[in-house]
């Protein structure tokens, strides 16, 4: 059972059909891109832990894989009981679920790394954590995705604006912010980690991206860095991933600058700057990667077989029409390239509706510049 079925599910859902499995893709609205590839769908509020129940009770999965945070995982430790496996385990989804549980486990359990924060649950006490941390500082919600609520203060007047932008970002019904120190990094990662049953680690080589509005814009693998900061990351992720438990690919974010490596964010399922593995930058793409630790099946190595990068198609418009796309034509006419259109039924502004693929041997500098033109020949209408 698939908890949250947007893209990254949906691509997931394809890697565990390969393996002979079958799934079910729920999510709050009809026809997500997960449920269009899995065998049964269930449309649900996750935030709801009584009708979560009764679908668990319904069909009797063997796994469920959390896709989204707007779950109420509390609930996982009861279906653990029960025999369900969680993935990567009850405890590693309630902690990455939520930027409070896992920021705390990093700085203060494991001890790695971090910018220095502040919680807040009101305006005045978002006032007290900007005067800690100092300004510029960035704001986010405890619980949300793909950068929403995210924002950086700059000024006493931001405060009040970041505040509420917040809370209009959270997802779920956690009303609280997480304010840290702004960071002087040179560049950030997402070091994809895998975790497995047979107690094995093994790490992608890290991937670069940028970020609008929070989100993702590009990214591209490998991202060039020095041998002893990449130690330091994988030492990180190992070290967070093994007080989580529970195997699967965990998306890890770090900051990278002059006074070293930054814990940033972790995600226990695929990432989205991790679509660069989809053309076909690894002997498994992380989708593949995550699917076979899932089903317990190991994975020997994880080797870098090509240069790519990843650009992000995005809808300018808020509509209840399904989506038409345009320019397609020239888009494929690229050579060593590639598109995914996700099959969103709706539109709204920097909704992400597709990415674009490019990869071969040249500089991935380059590759990011020819997926970015890919890109920008896809319209959505």
């Amino acid at each position: 059972m698939l908890l949250g079925s947007g893209e990254l599910g949906k691509e997931f859902v394809i890697a565990c059909q390969r393996l002979g499995q079958y799934i079910i893709a729920v999510d709050s609205y009809n026809n997500a891109p997960a449920m269009q590839v899995a065998q049964a769908s269930e449309v649900i509020n996750m935030l709801d832990g009584d009708a979560l129940d009764a679908i668990v009770a319904k069909h009797k999965p063997d796994i469920i894989v959390p896709e989204i945070e707007a779950i109420r995982t509390e609930r996982f430790y009861e279906y653990e009981k029960q025999g369900i496996k969680i993935v990567p385990s009850a405890k590693a989804a309630n902690y990455t679920m939520n930027r409070k549980a896992i920021r705390d486990l990093a700085a203060i359990e494991v001890g790695v790394k971090t910018a220095t924060y502040k919680y807040a649950t009101s305006y005045e006490e978002l006032k007290a954590g900007v005067a800690i941390c100092g300004m510029p500082c960035v704001v986010k919600p405890l619980m949300s995705s793909s950068g929403k609520g995210q924002s950086v203060i700059k000024n006493e007047e931001d405060i009040l604006k970041a505040w509420r932008y917040a809370l209009e970002g959270s997802r779920g019904d956690v009303m609280e912010v997480i304010v840290e120190e702004f960071v002087n990094f040179d560049y950030e990662i997402t070091l994809l980690t895998l975790t497995q049953d047979n107690g094995e680690t093994l790490f992608c080589p890290p991937i670069g991206h940028r970020q609008e509005r929070g989100d993702y814009q590009e990214s591209w693998q490998p991202m060039p860095m020095v041998d002893a900061r990449l130690l330091e990351a994988q030492k990180m992720a190992t070290d967070v991933t093994a007080a989580l438990g529970g195997s699967g690919i965990w998306g890890v974010e770090f900051f990278i600058g002059n006074e070293g490596v930054y814990f940033s964010e972790l995600s226990p399922r695929p990432h989205d700057t991790g679509m660069v593995t989809l053309g076909n930058t690894q002997n498994f793409s992380e989708f593949e990667l995550h699917a076979r630790a899932v089903l317990g099946i190991p994975v020997a190595e994880i080797t870098l077989e090509k240069n790519g990068a990843s650009a992000v198609v995005l809808a300018s418009t808020e509509s209840n029409k399904h989506p038409l796309f345009s320019g397609i034509h020239k888009a494929a006419s690229y050579k060593n390239s590639d598109f995914k259109l996700f099959g969103k039924p709706t539109t709204r502004p920097y909704r992400r509706m597709a990415v674009a693929l490019a990869f071969g041997e040249e500089p991935v500098e380059d590759l990011v510049k020819k997926a970015v033109e890919i890109a920008a020949h896809i319209t959505v209408n």
